[in-house]
C-alpha cells in the first residue's frame, strides 16, 4: 500500500470512520483523524485502526496554548501510539510537543498557514503583512528550527520548504489537495495529487473526494495511481 496517500476521516463518529475505512479496504494504508471526531471515538477508532488492521494514524489536533500545557497533552496522546501529531508551528509549541513526545515514535508536526486561508484572511486575524507565500515559507523554517519533524503547508508552498536547509530529513505533508475536476469545498490554495508529491511533499491528505465519492475505494485507488 501506498502510504504517501493520508485519507482525512472527517466524518462525524467513530462507527462512520471505521465503516468508511472498510468499504476503503488495502487502497489506503494511512488516515487521518481529526477535532471533529474528537467526541465522536475518534481516540478509541485510532487504536482500532492501528492495532487491529494495521494502518498509520495522524491525529490532527492543531494544539496551541502555553508550552507547559502543549507539552503535557502531547505526553498523553503519544501514549496512543500515534505516528504523526499536529500542533501549531510557533517555535515554543513546537518544542514544547517535542518534549511531550519525547521516548515515543510520535511524529510532531508543525502547522505553517491553513490551506483555507488566503491573505484576506491573515489581513482579518491581524497577521503580520506579507506575501502569504513567504510567510507560509518562513514559518516551516522557523518550525524546523524548533525540532519539528515535519511540516503541514499548501502543496503551492511545497517546492520552496524543501528547497529550505532546515528541510532536509524532515516530513512535508500536504492537505488542499484534490484531484482534477473535484469541487474545492473550504480549501482556497490547491493542487492536484501529482503536482504536491512532484513539488516535495512527503503525503497529501484527501478527504472529501474519497469519502464523499459513491465508491470511496475506487476514488483512493485513483489518487494512488495518479502519484505514479
Amino acid at each position: 500500500m501506498d502510504d504517501r496517500l493520508i485519507v482525512a476521516l472527517d466524518v462525524g463518529n467513530a462507527v462512520t470512520g471505521l465503516q468508511l475505512a472498510e468499504r476503503i479496504g488495502d487502497a489506503a494504508s494511512f488516515y487521518k483523524i481529526g477535532l471533529g471526531m474528537l467526541t465522536g471515538g475518534g481516540l478509541a477508532l485510532a487504536r482500532e485502526l492501528k492495532d487491529e488492521h494495521g494502518k498509520r494514524i495522524f491525529l490532527d489536533m492543531k494544539l496551541f496554548d502555553i508550552g507547559a500545557t502543549v507539552e503535557a497533552a502531547v505526553r498523553g496522546l503519544a501514549a496512543f501510539d500515534l505516528d504523526f501529531l499536529t500542533v501549531h508551528g510557533d517555535p515554543h509549541v513546537v518544542r514544547a510537543a517535542k518534549e511531550g513526545a519525547a521516548g515515543s515514535q510520535t511524529k510532531i508536526l508543525g502547522v505553517t498557514v491553513l490551506t483555507s486561508l488566503d491573505r484576506a484572511d491573515l489581513d482579518a486575524a491581524m497577521i503580520a503583512p506579507g506575501d502569504l507565500h513567504d510567510i507560509t515559507v518562513e514559518r516551516a523554517a522557523r518550525a524546523f528550527e524548533a525540532g519539528a519533524d515535519g511540516i503541514i503547508a499548501s502543496p503551492r508552498e511545497a517546492a520552496a520548504i524543501r528547497a529550505l536547509p532546515q528541510a532536509a530529513g524532515r516530513l512535508i505533508v500536504t492537505p488542499g489537495v484534490r484531484p482534477a475536476g473535484a469541487a474545492l469545498g473550504d480549501q482556497k490554495r490547491v493542487e492536484t495529487p501529482a503536482a504536491a508529491i512532484a513539488a516535495g511533499a512527503d503525503h497529501i491528505v484527501v478527504g472529501r473526494p474519497i469519502w464523499q465519492a459513491a465508491d470511496p475505494r475506487k476514488a483512493a485507488q485513483a489518487i494512488v495511481a495518479e502519484l505514479g
